[in-house]
């Protein structure tokens, strides 16, 4: 397994809930004695706000402004365009059902399944993008231009195989579409990591036309949204992760990673 990756993910799993909110809740139990008070609202205002984010309707705070920047495309903004990218977005590894194959995750077979919509209304070539950062001996582009192939019956042209994050797949991708003559791009990820990919893509050198999916924001709130839910938790932990990831950017690049940089 690549070290980067891994350290990436270890200082993540402590930024991100539910351990950002635990850790702070554990800290004031022990507090209690010496600073009862403070201790107390340290871990009940944890607690509280564990819950608020573990609700859909929670989530929806860090996940709404996120998608609000990603529009679904218009396929007339596809003009001009020289090719689409889809982004990985993780793998299954040895899946038993398929002989023990990596098979795309759920997530990133959404974003294939939209690639190949795109493919179909547009006729652009595709290139996946997906190294091995895991450690896994096959990149996660070439599961995915499997897939693409035989449940898709459509042909990836290009693999970018070496990335380990957003920023590489972003720079990689630009090396190999700028040598054939490709500038202006579809791009395809979720909703919510649209945002700091077209800052990547962008920083990249590329012309970026969004092309977001998987949207989890969409649908009106119910009674049920204000119920604490595993998948709620998750979306807010995948929200504040993109929200970290642009204000990386923006302390590294400032200006030059602004979205407002250029309207594609």
């Amino acid at each position: 397994m690549n070290v980067g990756y891994f350290l990436t993910n270890a200082v993540s799993a402590v930024l991100l809930p539910p351990l950002d909110l635990v850790l702070p809740c554990a800290a004031g139990f022990f507090m209690r004695r010496r600073w009862p008070r403070l201790g107390t609202a340290l871990c009940l205002g944890s607690l509280v706000l564990l819950v608020i984010v573990s609700t859909t309707a929670g989530s929806r705070l860090l996940a709404v402004p996120l998608e609000e920047m990603a529009p679904p495309l218009n396929l007339v903004d596809s003009r001009e365009a020289g090719a689409i990218i889809i982004l990985g977005g993780g793998r299954s590894r040895m899946s038993p059902e398929y002989d023990e194959q990596d098979q795309p995750s759920l997530p990133t077979l959404a974003r294939l399944r939209y690639g190949a919509y795109l493919y179909r209304q547009t006729g652009l070539p595709l290139l996946a993008s997906g190294g091995m950062p895991d450690g896994s001996g096959k990149s996660e582009a070439a599961v995915m231009a499997e897939v693409m192939r035989e449940d898709f019956a459509t042909p990836v042209k290009w693999k970018e195989q070496s990335s380990d994050n957003t920023a590489e797949n972003a720079r990689n991708s630009a090396v190999i579409l700028k040598k054939s003559g490709v500038r202006r791009v579809l791009l395809v990820t979720d909703a919510l990591h649209m945002a700091r990919a077209t800052m990547a893509f962008r920083m990249a050198g590329l012309e970026v036309v969004p092309a977001p999916t998987a949207f989890r924001t969409a649908a009106p709130l119910t009674e049920m949204d204000f119920v604490p839910d595993a998948g709620a938790l998750a979306t807010t932990h995948y929200a504040m992760h993109e929200w970290i990831g642009i204000a990386w950017y923006w302390l590294r690049h400032g200006h030059s990673g602004s979205l407002a940089q250029e309207k594609a």
